[in-house]
């Protein structure tokens, strides 16, 4: 689901569930979804996932960046998944 990027009013926006939700660059909170180990964007007080890219470019407009690093351990599995 890509995002859509206003530079010119510093807006974002995306299509969640047949919902549109924008919002001011600077309002936008990137955090790390723990089961997914991806980043999401809280975009309008929607989740919305989005790649790397786009959380590194939400960065460069101001977003509020909470993003953690992750490691995990597969079922069955000794050694961690980063």
């Amino acid at each position: 689901m890509p995002l859509e990027f206003d530079s010119t009013h510093q807006h974002c926006s995306a299509v969640v569930d047949g919902v549109q939700c924008r919002s001011a660059v600077t309002d936008v909170q990137i955090t790390t979804n723990d089961d997914t180990h991806m980043s999401q964007a809280n975009i309008g007080g929607q989740q919305v996932p989005i790649t790397e890219a786009e959380a590194d470019a939400l960065t460069v407009y101001k977003a509020r960046d909470l993003r953690h690093h992750t490691i995990g351990v597969e079922p069955g599995e000794d050694s961690p998944v980063i």
